[in-house]
């Protein structure tokens, strides 16, 4: 609880055709190892095992979380109940491929691409005017984080790709790390 009233769990969910088609333009292959940030019951991850990844699936709701651990128990799969905005990252070369909550993009973002962080690429579902800013490079820290990552716009992603549609259009955004 915060001020007095309970936390609003805003979800977005992707169809599972959604979560192939982000996981096909990732071009995820076995063995990678990938983090799924704001994992839900799991359509990205089971996506991300199909390819033969590890994966890190996030969940901070605790209900959502349980499922995960039941749903992929004994998979290639370790599930990490973390708010998407305090996220350890690993230690060694990762990718990203995540429907993260949406109020979580700029510290998300600002995450992955700080100074000593490990990641490789992302391809990330959100708000289109949120990957817009950032692919434009006028999001926070743009000077910093543009000498080591290439940031671009990745398709639509229509409402109806999503459970229940988001009030906003969506679109993917792509993060290389340069070299």
């Amino acid at each position: 609880m915060s001020g007095g009233r309970p936390r609003r769990w805003g979800w977005h969910r992707l169809t599972p055709a959604a979560a192939e088609r982000l996981v096909a333009d990732a071009h995820v292959r076995r063995g990678d190892l990938v983090v799924d940030i704001g994992a839900g019951t799991g359509a990205i991850t089971e996506q991300l095992l199909r390819r033969g990844a590890r994966v890190i699936a996030v969940e901070l709701h605790p209900v959502r979380h349980a499922a995960l651990v039941e749903r992929f128990c004994g998979d290639d799969v370790v599930v990490v109940r973390a708010d998407a905005t305090d996220l350890r990252l690993p230690r060694r070369a990762f990718r990203v491929v995540a429907n993260p909550p949406f109020a979580t993009t700029t510290a998300v973002l600002s995450r992955l691409m700080a100074p000593g962080s490990r990641l490789r690429d992302a391809h990330l579902v959100l708000e289109r005017a949120a990957a817009e800013r950032w692919a434009l490079g006028r999001a926070p820290g743009a000077g910093r984080w543009q000498r080591d990552f290439d940031v671009r716009l990745g398709r639509g992603i229509p409402r109806h790709h999503f459970v229940p549609p988001p009030p906003v259009a969506c679109a993917e955004l792509v993060v290389r790390r340069r070299g």
